[in-house]
């Protein structure tokens, strides 16, 4: 299936077929997650991630968060940004990890006005 997949988009590349970019909106689709996975998301790891962040640092076009890096927070993090990709698709989501054992960094990122949205969004992220 995989390699039916690649093929056709290898096909259709190579005969100069033009893909149609979407963008979505910029607004959570709550819904694109379950009722489980929405209060995880929402009403336990986007709290705990808040409150355990260190730094927050702007980028040109989003914001970088700062994490520890135990891996109690590591898999926090990663377990938040699977359902954010789901509910927030227009983001571009980057995770790095700082060497011997370092934090980790999360950057939300993206086209123009994401800046923005996150601004306002994760405003509670943003308080002292």
């Amino acid at each position: 299936m995989k390699h039916t997949l690649l093929l056709a988009v290898a096909l259709a590349m190579a005969s100069g077929a033009v893909w149609a970019a979407h963008e979505s909106p910029f607004a959570c689709n709550r819904l694109a997650l379950t009722e489980q996975a929405r209060k995880r998301h929402f009403d336990e790891l986007g709290p705990a991630l808040r409150d355990s962040k260190k730094t927050i640092r702007e980028v040109p076009n989003g914001y970088e968060f700062g994490f520890p890096g135990d891996p109690a927070t590591v898999q926090m993090v990663a377990e938040w940004v699977v359902g954010e990709r789901l509910c927030c698709p227009f983001f571009d989501i980057e995770l790095s990890f700082e060497c011997e054992g370092g934090g980790v960094r999360l950057r939300l990122t993206g086209r123009d006005g994401v800046k923005t949205f996150i601004k306002s969004d994760f405003a509670r992220w943003f308080a002292k």
